[in-house]
């Protein structure tokens, strides 16, 4: 649990600002009920605190040209620390790798991948992820389709958790 407290007006403003990072404080103030200057300090101290990391768009990949969605399962064949921060940082490395998170059980990095088209992810496959040092196996599945993709936390599942917890 963090060690800076969230009041409920914390909560609202992390809430708004993740369905829509590109609101004005002065608007972001009107929808949590306080004034502009004291909701602009929370924001800032939020930032500091680490709650908000960034505002990023939200890209359409297809309308990009990035037609195919590959998730990877990788296996090492070493589970040291050491080699484990490897293969992170050469994931942080490879731009067709967009999320990259380690797993316990029989795998132990599952990667989000995106490409123009199968051909270049084929090529990434095979010259760079198969043949990175210490890959013993690697399992593909293409996406055929997203029927969710909603970034964030769920603050409706916060919040109950929360009130139930100063009950």
């Amino acid at each position: 649990m963090p060690t800076f407290k969230l009041d409920p007006i914390d909560r609202k403003i992390l809430a708004e600002l993740q369905g829509d990072g590109r609101m004005t404080n002065v608007e972001l103030s009107r929808r949590v009920g306080i004034s502009a200057p004291p909701c602009l300090r929370r924001v800032r101290t939020l930032e500091e605190q680490g709650f908000i990391r960034g505002y990023h768009a939200d890209v359409d990949a297809r309308e990009l040209g990035f037609e195919v969605q590959v998730f990877a399962m990788v296996g090492l064949s070493s589970q040291a620390e050491c080699d484990l921060s490897a293969f992170e940082k050469r994931a942080n490395s490879w731009p067709l790798v967009r999320e990259c998170h380690m797993l316990n059980g029989e795998i132990d990095f599952i990667l989000k991948c995106v490409a123009p088209d199968l051909s270049t992810f084929q090529n990434f496959l095979t010259h760079d992820l198969t043949s990175a040092p210490n890959v013993a196996s690697v399992k593909t599945s293409l996406v055929i389709r997203c029927a969710k993709d909603t970034p964030g936390i769920p603050f409706e599942v916060y919040d109950a958790r929360v009130s139930d917890a100063q009950e």
